[in-house]
């Protein structure tokens, strides 16, 4: 018996998002873009603006992630989770 490939129906690759104020506020949505331009406009010229861009260009990366939203969903629920705080409470009774 031999191990055939996997045969995917689509490119599991995301595209990148180049790394300006333009190309990020169009791969962000709704909101997100709102709250990029919004700290885009207030950010100072230099390291300001440029810790801003590399913040939100990493957001609109992971935006690019099928699935994503489910996923972040799913932690935020904690399905099959346990808090930090939790583990935290449950060491301090080892005590």
């Amino acid at each position: 018996m031999s191990a055939q490939p996997v045969q995917h129906d689509h490119d599991p690759r995301v595209a990148a998002v180049p790394r300006n104020i333009q190309a990020i506020g169009n791969a962000l949505g709704g909101a997100k873009r709102l709250a990029f331009y919004a700290e885009v406009l207030g950010a100072e010229a230099g390291e300001p603006i440029n810790l801003v861009i590399e913040m939100w260009w990493r957001e609109a990366m992971l935006d690019q992630l099928p699935g994503r939203a489910e996923r972040l969903a799913a932690a935020l629920a904690r399905r099959g989770g346990t808090s930090l705080d939790e583990l935290a409470v449950r060491v301090g009774s080892l005590d």
